[in-house]
């Protein structure tokens, strides 16, 4: 519930916007502290028309504040209300939307999101990233795909949900690894920004630990795990070390994961696992919690999964 002052109640109180008069009231005492603001949400009324339509938006949906005039546009409709398909309104919508070209970046986001799983305020990030860089740089010639990827993945990590760049690769359907990290350092570069700290293992243990469906005991103990592999200098990639770690801690528990679960969740080749694995046994009584596995069931792992 939003909150405003109220001079009636001199004191911040919780207030109500109604929908129909354009008033916000103040629950305490019903004064109208603003009058006649604008409702930019959607409007739930239906008006049939003679099509059938029973459609209950009538207005659209809300201005979007990246894009010119809102996003909001003049369609040419016919009399009976029905849009136009002739030459003339395809030609209008062409022409006539600076915005086509930003809107279609951010529905491509938007689907990335979703395949993804991420929350808005990732997603809105991520659009506030593209149209900064498209207003710096011409599109023209450049992977726009591998772009949008990229601003997704800077996205996720400046609001601290960072994915790998295989699950970003993955939701893009299309640009490699290497197209997107290329094109996330420029985008880097030239708008400046600062990425913070690199991301670890620990920031996509639990993740992958959720998606391989682990027990809570045994996603804290790979938790500490990751965490305390940091203190390790091991020449591996965060999703890799992550990978290793879950493998290590499920041939520990009753509820035991195969390799190739593994590498289905973490996007982690086998192989690599295998090869982290070993970089990682010589240091595994160090970071596998005592109250997780004994120091002789951590002895009796071979140094393959």
């Amino acid at each position: 519930m939003d909150t405003m002052w109220c001079s009636d109640c001199k004191s911040m109180t919780e207030v109500e916007f109604d929908h129909i008069t354009g008033d916000t009231v103040c629950r305490e005492c019903a004064l109208v502290i603003e009058s006649n603001s604008i409702d930019e949400t959607r409007e739930w009324n239906t008006y049939p028309n003679d099509s059938g339509d029973n459609n209950p938006v009538r207005v659209g949906v809300p201005t979007n504040v990246l894009l010119n005039h809102g996003g909001l546009l003049t369609v040419i409709a016919k009399p009976d209300g029905v849009t136009s398909s002739s030459s003339l309104g395809r030609l209008q919508n062409r022409t006539s939307n600076p915005d086509r070209s930003l809107i279609s970046a951010f529905e491509t986001i938007a689907t990335m999101s979703d395949r993804l799983g991420l929350v808005e305020m990732i997603k809105n990030r991520a659009n506030e990233i593209y149209k900064d860089f498209e207003d710096k740089n011409s599109m023209r010639g450049r992977n726009v795909v591998a772009i949008l990827a990229a601003c997704l993945h800077i996205a996720c990590h400046e609001e601290g949900n960072p994915h790998t760049l295989n699950e970003i690769c993955s939701a893009a359907n299309g640009p490699t690894k290497k197209d997107i990290g290329r094109a996330k350092e420029e985008i880097v570069k030239q708008l400046g920004l600062e990425m913070g700290e690199p991301t670890h293992s620990a920031d996509f243990v639990r993740r992958f630990c959720f998606n391989l469906g682990m027990t809570n005991r045994a996603v804290n103990a790979a938790q500490e795990s990751a965490q305390e592999s940091k203190k390790i200098d091991l020449r591996r990639s965060p999703n890799s070390i992550a990978a290793a770690v879950i493998s290590v801690v499920t041939q520990l528990s009753d509820d035991k994961k195969s390799i190739k679960d593994v590498s289905l969740v973490t996007g982690v080749s086998e192989g690599t696992i295998r090869d982290t694995f070993k970089d990682l046994y010589p240091h595994l009584s160090k970071i596998i919690p005592a109250w997780y596995a004994q120091e002789k069931d951590i002895k009796n792992l071979t140094n393959k999964p």
